[in-house]
């Protein structure tokens, strides 16, 4: 029971990344200087389904609050600051976005959409930094408690979060090939294909600090693992740079949501029987079925969650099939 609902926290956080992260690049490719007109279009691509991927990040959360109080506790005092960052950011961007529109107000829509840019770096940052906090392990004492927050100023932490900026950035443009009138979506391709080649950069420069550190090597515990899912990464990075230069958005899009899926499945399988590896004392690691509440408690959890999540799944599906197609009512090319 516990890698089951260990499972649904890795799909509720990677649904999450992969619907958030568009949101997110589109908000960081606001920093381009385009003019008001491509903003604003950039934004409408988005907002039919903006509230809707934040509820993935919604659900992850109390998956871990409710299945996993231990994990949230010893996540949220050891990872405190790229957690405060990356909601904070979280917060900036819904803000921004709901307020940019407004007609009256102190500040005006340029002045929203630098929020929107930042919040969108703190998140993506944020929670690149807490991924990478957890694949190099922690300073978990035998009390149970981490002991200070230095082991996320790391070169692997700040490589690793720098990844996911990249990551989005890719994915947002993408996302925007897809979405908006074909002229404008050809405009952007070459954008976007060189967003992903920024991104297997990053990720390369991440997965070469990785190796390279005595600390993700001694809490990796598949480390063969870690390594072919880093591979897959990249390789899905290549498919969308390809199918951009075919002219197949729904391909590349598919292609840079696997991408930024697969970090989340990366870390948990690398760690795995682990969640949180221990830096200095090797018996105070903390395993998935150490970090699980009571059996009861999950099984309870389970009766609740059974008509949330196909009605969460089912909500998506409906946005994304009202919504299909481009913001000029065009249907894009797919395959």
């Amino acid at each position: 029971m516990e890698l089951a609902w260990y499972a649904l926290l890795g799909l509720f956080f990677a649904g999450y990344l992969v619907l958030g992260g568009y949101d997110y690049g589109v908000g960081l490719l606001l920093a381009r200087g385009a003019d008001a007109g491509r903003r604003r279009a950039a934004l409408n691509a988005v907002g039919p389904f903006f509230l809707g991927n934040e509820v993935w990040l919604v659900a992850a959360v109390g998956i871990l609050f409710g299945a996993f109080p231990v994990l949230e506790g010893e996540l949220l005092a050891g990872g405190y600051p790229a957690v405060v960052a990356a909601l904070a950011g979280v917060i900036l961007v819904t803000a921004g976005v709901q307020l940019r529109s407004r007609p009256e107000g102190r500040w005006a829509r340029a002045g929203w959409d630098r929020v929107i840019v930042i919040g969108s770096l703190l998140a993506a940052l944020g929670w690149g930094v807490v991924l990478a906090g957890l694949l190099q392990g922690v300073p978990r004492h035998a009390d149970g408690h981490v002991a200070g927050v230095t082991h996320l100023f790391t070169p692997f932490a700040a490589a690793t979060g720098l990844a996911p900026v990249a990551l989005v950035a890719a994915h947002g443009a993408t996302f925007l090939t897809l979405r908006l009138p074909a002229a404008e979506g050809d405009r952007l391709r070459p954008l976007a294909r060189r967003l992903v080649v920024a991104a297997i950069t990053a990720v390369g420069v991440a997965a070469v600090v990785g190796l390279l550190s005595d600390r993700v090597r001694a809490a990796a515990q598949r480390p063969a693992v870690g390594v072919l899912l880093a591979g897959l990464l990249v390789a899905a990075l290549l498919m969308a740079r390809t199918a951009l230069g075919r002219r197949r958005p729904g391909v590349a899009f598919a292609a840079t949501a696997t991408a930024l899926a697969l970090p989340v499945l990366l870390v948990g399988a690398t760690l795995w029987p682990y969640v949180l590896v221990s830096t200095i004392e090797p018996g105070a690691s903390l395993t998935v079925t150490d970090a699980a509440a009571s059996a009861p408690t999950l099984r309870l959890l389970g009766w609740l969650a059974m008509p949330l999540l196909p009605a969460l799944l089912g909500f998506q599906a409906m946005c994304w099939w009202i919504f299909r197609g481009r913001t000029d009512g065009r249907a894009p090319v797919y395959w």
